[in-house]
């Protein structure tokens, strides 16, 4: 067990969308590690918590079905928390542009709630918001660090730019600990797959068990992914380490790779399957970012955080899981 494991034992703690895909392997690993863990989680359709996906913990953890944006429930979820990972979100670009009200209510709105019932009920409580590489926009320059401009294409990555600047604004004024993760293309075991809401690598993976044909649009564009425990690793030491109080930190992978080649090597660690190189949908074309893949220089260098997991040995270990799990993902 890693030292920053070990400063989890006994110590309690709160995951918002504790059911959805990050949340559940980070609670899993959570228990492992002889944590007290309350999950909160809406359970709305669209954004991907499943209960299924604490199977294996369901009598170890508290699960608590509430809404981020319910500003009573969290003023009294908080209280008694050692550290709260702030994994909540509206994710799916489309879905912002299409719903912006909603999506501010959740990447915005609901981040003062928090914050503010943190301020008044429990000011030493630690906090690590996930944000995303889409508040970027298109990068000017590869890999992107975290000094590279922000330009986000869609109004989700307007929501979550307003939600770290929130949780560092907090940090600096009311010495409310706080960091920032600005995460890549999580992948792995749990993942939404059902459509393409949360990544589009959920639903190649679930049609390609599924003996059906995926769709690549277009496919010259490079990519960065992060295998979900990597991700956990990342928001472990984050969590527990002083010298990340008040950072911004981004997320990669060990390699960048172009989404044609991604969509060949999956057919080749499936034993087999098809894929069809398609023109993108007009109103995806308008908010795609081109080329991507960033720079992890400053966690690294910080705190020692680095990719542990191959590509190749992810993406095997996620289509093994989905083999024996899928129905419950449907």
């Amino acid at each position: 067990m890693t030292p920053y494991e070990k400063a989890f034992r006994g110590k309690n703690v709160l995951i918002t969308g504790g059911l959805g895909f990050i949340g559940s392997n980070l609670s899993i690993r959570l228990v492992d590690v002889g944590a007290n863990v309350l999950l909160v989680d809406s359970l709305i359709p669209e954004y991907g918590g499943h209960l299924f996906n604490i199977e294996n913990i369901k009598n170890k953890v508290r699960v608590n079905i509430s809404d981020v944006r319910d500003e009573h429930s969290m003023r009294y979820l908080v209280q008694g928390q050692d550290y709260l990972f702030n994994l909540a979100g509206q994710t799916s670009h489309l879905d912002s542009m299409e719903d912006p009200y909603t999506d501010l209510e959740i990447n915005a709105k609901a981040q003062l709630y928090i914050l503010e019932a943190c301020r008044r009920y429990n000011p030493s409580i630690k906090l690590v918001f996930a944000s995303t590489r889409q508040i970027y926009g298109k990068p000017e320059y590869l890999p992107v660090d975290e000094k590279h401009p922000l330009r986000p294409v869609d109004v989700n990555g307007i929501n979550k730019m307003a939600g770290e600047r929130y949780h560092l604004l907090y940090n600096d004024v009311y010495g409310i600990r706080s960091c920032v993760l600005r995460l890549t293309n999580t992948y792995g075991p749990r993942m939404r797959v059902k459509d393409a809401r949360q990544t589009f690598l959920g639903i190649w993976i679930r049609l390609l068990v599924e003996g059906k044909p995926f769709e690549v649009w277009e496919g010259d564009q490079l990519r960065d992914f992060t295998y979900v425990d990597d991700v956990v690793d990342a928001l472990m030491m984050t969590a527990t380490s002083p010298d990340a109080d008040g950072q911004i930190f981004n997320l990669g992978g060990e390699a960048s790779i172009r989404l044609k080649d991604l969509a060949a090597l999956l057919v080749e660690l499936n034993g087999g399957g098809h894929y069809q190189v398609r023109s993108f949908p007009p109103e995806r074309k308008r908010i795609d970012i081109g080329d991507y893949y960033a720079d992890f220089g400053q966690i690294r260098s910080v705190l020692g955080w680095h990719p542990k997991v191959s590509l190749r040995q992810g993406l095997a270990q996620t289509l093994s899981f989905y083999r024996e799990h899928l129905e419950h993902y449907q």
